[in-house]
């Protein structure tokens, strides 16, 4: 059996086919529930920045550009709610956001040493957002220059910089946390 494209997924949804959005949810939730919770460093709000998003794009689908990757488009509307959300966290609690996920150490953390695992968390923290999220899209989503440029609006020159200078400022940092060891 086919798995349809997200085109004609999206196709199916614009002529009357509600269940074809289900497809879409099922590939991209875990990616999109990921890029929030890096965001927002929560769970539950991450999970309803996800539900939101979707219906975002579910409300918005007929403004999608076919010429576009439905998951750039769909990861920009996500990512917009995430800040949005952590800004309206921020005004109304005074509480500065927390930009990583769980840090806390898990069986593979622990595997691969728990120091390292806590030196690199604490190093991204120590970068620009912008940074963070290129980083995050490259070696986390595993995502090509192409796509996090189109996610990020972002020329290719650009995202191109973003992960050197961040790759740059990790190395330094990680090296201040391990006492100037390379």
């Amino acid at each position: 059996m086919e798995v349809p494209d997200d085109a004609k997924l999206v196709q199916r949804c614009l002529a009357g086919d509600r269940r074809a959005f289900d497809g879409l949810v099922e590939r991209y939730q875990s990616p999109v529930y990921n890029a929030a919770l890096r965001v927002l460093g929560d769970r539950e709000e991450a999970r309803d920045v996800a539900q939101t998003s979707f219906l975002k794009a579910y409300e918005h689908l007929s403004s999608y550009d076919p010429q576009h990757r439905f998951f750039s488009w769909l990861y920009r509307i996500a990512l917009n709610t995430a800040i949005d959300t952590r800004a309206l966290r921020r005004v109304s609690s005074g509480e500065e956001p927390v930009l990583l996920a769980d840090t806390t150490p898990g069986p593979e953390a622990l595997a691969a040493g728990e120091s390292t695992l806590l030196a690199v968390s604490r190093a991204l923290q120590g970068l620009p957002v912008e940074q963070r999220h290129v980083i995050g899209l490259r070696h986390h989503l595993q995502l090509s220059y192409e796509v996090i440029g189109e996610a990020l609006q972002l020329p290719l020159p650009t995202v191109k910089s973003r992960l050197y200078e961040a790759r740059q400022v990790l190395r330094v940092l990680l090296r201040d946390e391990r006492g100037g060891v390379p």
